[in-house]
């Protein structure tokens, strides 16, 4: 769906996002407002994204060192044999399928563009370059939203699994919108100038407070506009 058009209808979307407004001045005052840098290069995102998959932060950036200190540069990665680069990221778990989906992905830039790089895409429109992204294997709307934003400053909406589970919750999100999905949605609901601060403060607030198994909700600031804790609220009053 092009970027300029909402995948919500008017009213519905109206209300979401004065919604959104709402949850933002509460997680800016919890937890700031994050203003953007530059993490990794295009090309060491995309790698270290798909390190990401399934596994830790912390085991993702060991897999990551690691790979990085037995390889002088990507093309090295790319031409070495399969079984290096497995033991090399062993650390981010799920090394067996991991490890051929970098090679494959640093293939096929060097097919495609003549070398292994992502700069060409900060030139081309943005729907064009999350859809040039989304043609490497193994790469989708979450992978290609990461290198957007954080390697670009480009306004693309990356959506976790913490994020989805807490605008889930909150209502920003309907009860059975799938991840993917909810990237189209986010994206109409929060401004651009927002996703960078509001991606980093919700993936805070997942892991700080609304968990996957027994959320905080007694401690947590956004309780009082949260569909989920007024539903729990409202099934205990019932019971």
């Amino acid at each position: 769906m092009p970027s300029n058009q909402s995948p919500l209808d008017p009213e519905t979307l109206s209300v979401r996002r004065e919604k959104y407004q709402i949850i933002a001045r509460i997680l800016a005052d919890t937890y700031g407002y994050p203003t953007w840098r530059q993490h990794l290069a295009p090309v060491d995102e995309l790698v270290c994204t798909i390190l990401s998959q399934n596994t830790s932060d912390t085991n993702r950036d060991r897999a990551y060192t690691a790979l990085c200190a037995r390889f002088p540069t990507w093309d090295a990665v790319r031409d070495a044999p399969l079984e290096a680069v497995i033991d090399a990221i062993r650390p981010a778990g799920l090394a067996n399928q991991k490890a051929p989906r970098i090679q494959a992905a640093l293939r096929y830039l060097t097919e495609r563009q003549g070398a292994i790089t992502l700069d060409f895409l900060n030139d081309m429109p943005l729907d064009e370059a999350r859809a040039w992204l989304t043609g490497i294997n193994g790469i989708g709307p979450k992978t290609a939203a990461i290198i957007l934003l954080f390697a670009f400053n480009r306004p693309a909406f990356p959506v976790d699994t913490h994020v989805h589970r807490v605008t889930r919750r909150l209502g920003l999100i309907g009860p059975k919108t799938t991840a993917e999905r909810a990237h189209a949605e986010l994206e109409a609901i929060i401004p651009p100038e927002d996703y960078y601060p509001a991606h980093l403060n919700l993936i805070r607030h997942g892991r700080e407070i609304c968990h996957a198994r027994n959320p905080r909700c007694a401690i947590c600031p956004l309780a009082p506009h949260c569909d989920y804790y007024q539903g729990q609220r409202q099934a205990a009053k019932s019971s």
